[in-house]
């Protein structure tokens, strides 16, 4: 089984946020593969790895980075394939993160979630390959409907909940 994802961390450091990615993948039955790489503390292995990651069968990158936040920008100039950039919480509580992330010059597009917000990046990523897969299709549909679901019990249960005033 060849991966169709990569999530990429600048450092192990990352996995407690990262993971939620990795189980959604793995939720979905998508192929995956986990590495640390550093921009800054190994950027040749960091261009090789973008360079080569389409012919490997890649489709959708994920790259977490914290602080200066440079990986997935470097990862996004090396390849044509997406990548999704997942600012990690650190100082300035992921902001600054998340500025350097978003902020890419043109032609080098960087899709980015919020701090933090791995499970997102991994849903995103599903979404993209969704598009040629009619089973991964109705694998996120149904996904989808569960999180529907899951406000529809919420509204039942708060209309249990009673108050004075309160008037539903």
């Amino acid at each position: 089984m060849s991966p169709l994802v990569s999530i990429i961390m600048g450092s192990t450091s990352d996995l407690p946020v990262m993971e939620k990615a990795a189980q959604f993948l793995d939720d979905m039955e998508i192929p995956f593969e986990m590495n640390a790489l550093s921009a800054h503390r190994t950027p040749a292995e960091v261009e090789a790895f973008a360079r080569e990651a389409e012919g490997r069968g890649l489709k959708v990158i994920i790259a977490a980075a914290g602080m200066a936040a440079a990986l997935p920008g470097v990862i996004a100039a090396n390849t044509t394939l997406p990548v999704i950039g997942v600012p990690i919480k650190g100082m300035l509580d992921g902001l600054d993160a998340l500025l350097s992330i978003v902020q890419m010059p043109p032609g080098i597009p960087v899709a980015t979630v919020g701090v933090n917000g791995a499970q997102n990046a991994a849903v995103l990523a599903c979404e993209m390959l969704a598009l040629t897969d009619s089973t991964l299709a109705t694998r996120m549909t149904a996904y989808k409907q569960g999180l529907a679901g899951k406000i529809v019990k919420a509204n039942a249960a708060l209309a249990e909940v009673t108050y004075r005033f309160k008037t539903n």
